[in-house]
């Protein structure tokens, strides 16, 4: 009977832990589409889930980028912060 292939899932754990922490240490220009590095999770009721994506929706931008450019207008860039 032949082996089915090892699939790495969206959550699967890397195989070398090490190897992946160090990763993100590369700079975003040599890992392609890494534009954005951190993820954000919140917990949201699915009615106000709901209507974020109909308002995402109707401005022609995804859930994500309309978020984006909110958190960005509430916590602007201060003196001395990096961009």
């Amino acid at each position: 009977m032949s082996e089915r292939p090892i699939r790495r899932d969206f959550a699967s754990r890397p195989a070398d832990p090490e190897h992946w922490i160090k990763a993100a240490d590369v700079a975003p220009e040599h890992r392609p589409g890494a534009t954005f590095t951190a993820r954000l999770t919140i917990d949201v009721t699915p009615d106000l889930r709901g209507r974020i994506k109909v308002a995402a929706f109707r401005r022609g931008v995804t859930v994500a980028e309309m978020l984006r450019d909110l958190l960005a207008r509430e916590f602007p860039l201060t003196s001395g912060d990096q961009p």
